[in-house]
């Protein structure tokens, strides 16, 4: 029927979607629900994925981690035009351990770990010329050496319980075969379109 490990299925196909030369193949939509019940989504990039889950980094004072403290169940879409494929994931988010986030930090451009410093992400900018100087005073501070990780930046790693993967039909007959955590393995069922 399918490939019985959801996991790997993915690593094949995200695969795929890198070398079709797409931009930003590890675009995904992340939803979350805040307190209030109201649900909210936004694009985010991948930045790992193995057997533990899907990994992505944030300010945690965004709305994303603030709502994803409050309820830790949030949902994933990749959509791959190119492909014709979907995959969407559900799953519990948890932040990653303070060594992963300082290993991953180091690796961003400089500009990025500047911006991340200067971003007080998902609140109130009087002016774009204010982050420009705030960016600007942050590099004349690091001037000649690394920039560490914020205290305020890390990342979250979604364990899944849930993965549909979606493929494109003619006449709308698309394929959609969903894996639902059970116990050690997947429970596999095909979906009607």
């Amino acid at each position: 029927m399918a490939e019985q490990d959801p996991l790997r299925r993915f690593s094949e196909l995200f695969e795929q979607a890198v070398a079709t030369g797409m931009r930003d193949p590890n675009a995904l939509c992340l939803a979350t629900v805040g307190a209030e019940g109201r649900p909210s989504t936004r694009t985010v990039l991948l930045k790992g994925h193995d057997e533990r889950g899907f990994v992505f980094y944030t300010n945690l004072e965004s709305r994303k981690a603030r709502e994803i403290a409050q309820n830790a169940r949030v949902s994933l879409t990749f959509h791959w035009r190119e492909l014709e494929k979907q995959i969407h994931i559900r799953g519990f988010a948890a932040p990653v351990g303070e060594a992963e986030a300082d290993e991953y930090f180091a690796t961003r451009p400089r500009p990025a770990q500047l911006g991340a410093w200067a971003s007080r992400q998902s609140r109130p900018l009087s002016t774009r010329a204010k982050l420009v100087a705030e960016v600007a005073a942050l590099e004349a501070r690091y001037l000649g050496r690394p920039v560490p990780r914020p205290p305020f930046w890390s990342g979250f790693r979604v364990r899944p319980d849930a993965i549909e993967f979606w493929s494109a039909g003619v006449f709308r007959l698309h394929d959609r075969v969903l894996y639902e955590r059970e116990g050690d393995g997947w429970r596999v069922t095909r979906l009607y379109p």
